[in-house]
């Protein structure tokens, strides 16, 4: 594949490329047939629309592909197996905390656009696939300068916790408007577009005309939303592993069940509102994890990361689920 060829380029520390080529092309391959199995089985019978069972079924089994993986990893990884699979499970949960914050954009996007539920899916496969390859450009280039100039990495420390305080003060009221979207706003400067929805098309064609839905705007605002939900979450990951591959099957495991998760959590993101304060806690705490390792090289121990980190979710999400119920009371 492409990417590792081009890590493998421009890293100067040859040491950390655990994998050999074959590795990376055969994690590709898996990828593009769960990505396969997840089209022909989940959400594409005719225009169907998902329910909150399906969406747990299939959240369920995304999981468990997930840790099925991670126990590969634990059994016959080359070097460090025990510290590369702990490594797998933190970034998996940090990328997997995050990605339930930004569903909730998405939530709204398709509330703005009108989109119907039944139409969704078709809109989150194909964003899921374009953050796949971002995603992994993104990666392998941030692998790539951190191999070449470590100190960086203070600086996504330094971003990380700005961005984790940032959430505190975050307005959940803030509605999402498309409209400013610069990708948009150039798009349609050169393409036409219909006001009205075509069922599951991105484009029709109209009096010899061919016109852009609002289906295919909804995919790139989602897609041109990824990659700033890439510039949190990458660097994130970076905190508990240097390892390119550690990195990135942590990274797109997490995103590839986020079809699933979406409906699942849709039905329930009333019960999720104090979810932002534990995803700013743990932006912070893994930005000055970062922090002590490049200027005091202090390295938190990745199982007590993953502790935390876990531990702060499950806080977060447990208090919001608490806190709502008793206002309904």
């Amino acid at each position: 594949m492409v990417f590792p060829l081009i890590y493998i380029i421009f890293a100067t520390d040859m040491e950390i490329v655990s994998m050999p080529l074959w590795a990376w092309i055969l994690f590709y391959i898996l990828v593009f047939i769960m990505l396969i199995i997840d089209l022909k089985s989940f959400g594409k019978k005719g225009q169907h629309e998902v329910s909150v069972t399906e969406a747990l079924k299939m959240t369920a089994v995304w999981i468990g592909v997930s840790l099925v993986f991670c126990a590969g990893i634990y059994f016959f990884y080359p070097v460090e197996a025990h510290e590369k699979a702990m490594e797998f499970l933190a970034g998996y949960l940090i990328e997997k905390s995050l990605s339930m914050d930004n569903l909730f954009v998405f939530l709204m996007l398709f509330s703005f656009f009108g989109i119907e539920r039944k139409y969704q899916h078709e809109v989150l496969f194909w964003g899921i696939f374009g953050a796949l390859v971002l995603r992994s450009i993104f990666i392998f280039a941030g692998a790539a300068m951190v191999a070449r100039f470590e100190w960086i990495l203070a600086i996504f420390g330094v971003f990380l916790i700005y961005t984790g305080i940032k959430m505190f003060g975050h307005n959940d009221g803030e509605q999402v408007d498309p409209s400013k979207n610069i990708f948009v706003k150039i798009f349609k400067k050169f393409f036409p577009v219909t006001d009205q929805m075509h069922d599951d098309h991105f484009f029709i064609i109209e009096n010899g005309k061919r016109l852009a839905t609002p289906l295919f705007i909804a995919l790139l605002v989602i897609e041109t939303t990824d990659v700033a939900f890439a510039v949190d979450s990458i660097p994130a990951v970076f905190s508990v592993s240097r390892d390119p591959f550690i990195v990135l099957t942590s990274n797109i495991f997490a995103i590839l069940g986020l079809r699933a998760l979406y409906f699942a959590l849709a039905a329930v993101a009333k019960y999720f509102t104090y979810l932002k304060y534990g995803l700013g806690i743990i932006l912070s705490f893994v930005g000055l994890k970062m922090l002590l390792e490049v200027f005091w090289h202090i390295k938190v121990p990745t199982t007590l990361s993953l502790a935390i980190i876990f531990g702060v979710l499950v806080l977060s999400m447990g208090l919001s689920v608490l806190i709502s119920r008793s206002k309904q009371h």
